[in-house]
């Protein structure tokens, strides 16, 4: 029997297999919730069902937390926990309270002195970092960039300025259906000499993960698909 704990629960960044990317303690672990805390409680179910198909789904109590919960509700998700049930916090894809809503019901368990246990599992962000050649030993993760294009492109060149007065990779996401436009921003607003590696589908069968300069970006003309993406930067 595992303990009473908030345990954070990793999935699938894809449609991959889940021996690939999930270790079996967590299977072993997700096996014994009955309570969860999820970003989209259809693609958490269908997690769950993949990881193990003899699970009673319909045994189990669901809590939604995105931008939608209103935060009075969140702080009820722990009740279970408080009366001594394990609970379960999954994300829509990766690792749970990284550029995810989750964040916000652990900070409550913190407060509260609540046991929280991460789980191992994938994130496309330390995976990205990983293989993109970059400094590892220091970087900033600077999720979305601003909407206004004359904000962006401040935003674009003061992250840039910090690669070479800090020595530090900059890493973002973008909404996949703007992937192009980023580039195109990184494209305008860098150094050609910057560096800029492009992290798709992640763990997945058509992962692509590039580094090149600027100006070697901008000869290729490179379209993205409209999949998740991580863009890191750095001299």
């Amino acid at each position: 029997m595992i303990e009473p704990a908030l345990y954070l629960i990793p999935t699938t960044i894809g449609d991959v297999e889940i021996d690939r990317v999930i270790p079996r303690y967590n299977l072993a672990v997700m096996a014994e919730i009955k309570y969860f805390i999820v970003e989209n409680v259809r693609t958490a179910r269908r997690f769950l069902k993949k990881a193990d198909k003899t699970i009673d789904i319909d045994s189990l109590v669901f809590n939604e937390l995105n931008k939608h919960t209103p935060p009075e509700a969140i702080s009820t998700y722990l009740r279970p926990l408080a009366e001594g049930n394990p609970v379960g916090v999954i994300s829509e894809a990766g690792c749970p309270a990284i550029a995810d809503p989750g964040a916000d019901v652990v900070a409550i368990a913190q407060r509260a002195g609540m046991r929280v246990v991460p789980l191992i599992g994938p994130s496309s962000i330390v995976l990205s970092l990983m293989g993109s050649g970059f400094n590892g030993q220091s970087f900033a993760f600077n999720g979305y960039l601003p909407i206004d294009k004359g904000e962006r492109a401040r935003a674009i060149r003061h992250c840039e300025s910090r690669i070479y007065s800090e020595d530090q990779t900059q890493i973002f996401i973008e909404t996949p259906y703007r992937n192009n436009r980023i580039v195109d921003d990184f494209i305008a607003n860098c150094r050609p000499t910057t560096r800029l590696c492009i992290a798709a589908d992640i763990t997945c069968a058509d992962e692509y993960l590039k580094t090149k300069s600027v100006r070697e970006w901008r000869a290729e003309n490179l379209q993205l698909p409209k999949v998740p993406c991580i863009f890191l930067l750095y001299k």
